[in-house]
């Protein structure tokens, strides 16, 4: 069956972004990452600044802030409705067109389909360094901070959410090394198995 829907997980500096935006410029089908924040704001009611922060970040307080998280009658928590609302957004862009998904847990939001393909993207902390260092104008030491920060918050809230751990390489179809491989042969073998 062929792939409609890809979704790209990734390390942060591994280039995953990047790459995901490649891949559907090159199929000509609609990428999906923080344009879709406002559709999510939309959903949960909540503002897109906050949806920025919330929806594939944990809180920087780490996993006990979930348990520990204010929570309403009904027992959700805000981070809850963000997640409830990014999924119901997640599940209605999959049912509406081919896409590149980034980030968000939208492999497991979409593991019942069939038509799915799930990339994770990793990548050698030295080119990490080097291309956070160089994107966001910061010292290696900032950037190794960064990485292990934004990964931490990263694998806290997949892991909540999903019950499976992120960056797992069976929790994904395919997962590539970015700095072995380099961009152009990270995006040719996406759209190889597509």
């Amino acid at each position: 069956m062929v792939k409609r829907i890809i979704t790209i997980s990734r390390e942060f500096g591994s280039g995953g972004r990047f790459i995901g935006e490649e891949v559907a410029k090159k199929l000509g089908i609609a990428y999906y990452d923080k344009n879709i924040i406002n559709q999510i704001a939309e959903e949960s009611g909540l503002s897109p600044d906050y949806i920025q922060e919330s929806a594939e970040l944990s809180p920087k307080k780490g996993l006990f802030a979930y348990a520990f998280a204010g929570r309403d009658i009904t027992g959700k928590s805000l981070e809850d409705m963000v997640y409830e609302a990014q999924r119901k957004v997640i599940l209605e862009l999959a049912d509406k067109e081919s896409c590149v998904i980034i980030g968000r847990n939208a492999d497991f939001i979409l593991k019942d389909r069939d038509d799915v393909l799930n990339v994770f993207i990793h990548g050698d902390m030295p080119e990490k360094i080097q291309r956070i260092s160089r994107l966001y104008h910061v010292s290696e030491q900032e950037a190794v901070k960064l990485i292990a920060d934004t990964d931490k918050r990263r694998m806290t809230n997949y892991n909540f959410y999903t019950g499976q751990k992120w960056g797992k390489g069976s929790n994904y179809t395919l997962c590539l090394n970015s700095s072995q491989l380099g961009y152009d042969r990270c995006e040719a073998v996406i759209m190889e198995c597509r």
